[in-house]
């Protein structure tokens, strides 16, 4: 594998130079907090709204299962819609989008209803990732790529960890019911659309970037082609690659989403909803693998070697830091329990800001949208294999994590291999005729 991850060669050096690109990254942090907020309020107040409105089980299960259909589905149509419009329109019509599913949760009163909240939420969400890699294909050089992508990143956890809080202070502070809650902590979406429409256009047409910094963001070799269309993307191998690493390895972080709270309640009897501290501390840890993972990737790119060795060494890296979940289930100590899932979770992420840098280094600018749509597509997908497995594993063993916990050391690595056979050289796609 060492043999195959040669270098495509270096480009012209340019001095870095400007900070104005990095204000798009503070943007699309403040972006995905928003977007996981909006996502997460749900599930903190489902207790709440399952003895008001008498949900069972199965009903909740639905609404959830509604909202992972259409995120998985929105990949597909948000992803071709973003490289049409670009990303300033194009994500400008995701925030609206999942902005009025956020503030229908507060007008709905049947399962049904909730539903189709969830439904218009997950297709305008399914926009952010699409968006934030087209964003900074346009803002950032190969070589500092995946450094901004893992901040933004990091800010999926953040968005968790401020769901409480914010929803705390809408209704224990002032005072807000469940609906007027949903409905008023809609102004975040307003706000995030105002935000992206005044400050986002590309670097050329911005106005504020000095022709230095500039010359920093557009130093890489020309595209070969300037747009490749779905019907050209889906028969690419190196689209696949991204889109198996996708399948593979986003189940885990679904995972631990939506069962970390049971796997604690039934564990050590800790409600994550009221006892903070162990949850911040896993999601903190995670957002350094975030920006860890990112950096690493740039640095090895920076300091010379090839764009190949870069990537798949990180992710490499990153699996293994997930392996401590193999010795997370039987643990007596929650605590320890807490930072070797964390660990764990920091791998995910390390993993997961760089498998996002990717595409841009394989596809044109204008593909790029579409590519991460495939594969969120795909990761959609793999998150509800793996939430009706862990339901099936769990009834079969008593409630034991084990088995599932080994299987999500192993997808990783599977993945790194997927990626290698699909793209050994992660050289760029070449098109006769694309358009």
């Amino acid at each position: 594998m060492a043999q195959a991850i040669a270098d495509r060669g270096a480009a012209v050096p340019v001095p870095r130079s400007g900070r104005y690109r990095w204000l798009i990254v503070a943007v699309l942090f403040a972006a995905t907090t928003v977007n996981y907020i909006d996502r997460t309020m749900l599930g903190l107040l489902a207790p709440t709204l399952g003895q008001e409105l008498g949900w069972s089980e199965n009903d909740y299960g639905n609404i959830v299962t509604a909202f992972q259909a259409a995120y998985a589905l929105g990949f597909l149509f948000m992803g071709w819609l973003i490289d049409r419009f670009g990303p300033k329109i194009g994500y400008a019509i995701a925030i609206g989008i999942w902005t009025v599913g956020h503030v229908a949760h507060g007008f709905a009163s049947s399962v049904v209803s909730f539903m189709l909240a969830r439904v218009i939420l997950g297709v305008g969400e399914a926009g952010h990732f699409p968006s934030v890699v087209r964003a900074s294909s346009e803002w950032f050089p190969q070589k500092e790529r995946s450094y901004a992508i893992g901040w933004v990143n990091s800010a999926t956890t953040i968005g968790v960890i401020l769901t409480a809080p914010t929803v705390a202070l809408f209704m224990r502070v002032l005072g807000f019911d469940w609906r007027e809650t949903f409905i008023y902590t809609g102004i975040f979406g307003v706000v995030l659309l105002l935000l992206w429409l005044w400050l986002y256009s590309n670097p050329r047409e911005s106005g504020k970037v000095s022709e230095a910094e500039l010359a920093w963001i557009e130093h890489d070799p020309p595209e070969q082609v300037e747009r490749i269309g779905w019907s050209r993307i889906v028969t690419k191998r190196e689209a696949w690659a991204f889109a198996m690493a996708k399948f593979l390895t986003d189940p885990v972080w679904f995972l631990m989403l939506f069962w970390l709270p049971k796997y604690f309640s039934s564990t050590y009897d800790v409600d994550l909803k009221i006892v903070l501290l162990p949850m911040i501390i896993m999601y903190l840890l995670s957002d350094v693998g975030s920006i860890l993972g990112g950096w690493v990737s740039s640095k090895l790119i920076q300091t010379g070697h090839s764009v190949n060795f870069a990537r798949k060494v990180t992710m490499i890296g990153a699996g293994l830091c997930v392996l401590p979940l193999l010795f997370v289930t039987g643990l007596e100590n929650m605590w320890l329990a807490v930072v070797l899932i964390g660990i764990a979770l920091a791998g995910h992420q390390a993993f997961s800001s760089t498998i996002l840098s990717i595409p841009p280094d394989m596809f044109p600018k204008r593909a790029v949208g579409s590519v991460i749509g495939l594969g969120g597509f795909m990761g959609g997908v793999g998150g509800m294999i793996m939430a009706k497995s862990t339901g099936l594993v769990l009834d079969a063993t008593g409630g034991n994590y084990t088995l599932i916990f080994a299987a999500c050391t192993t997808v990783y690595f599977l993945a790194v291999l997927a990626v290698h056979i699909l793209s050994p050289r992660l050289a760029p796609v070449s098109v006769e005729g694309a358009k």
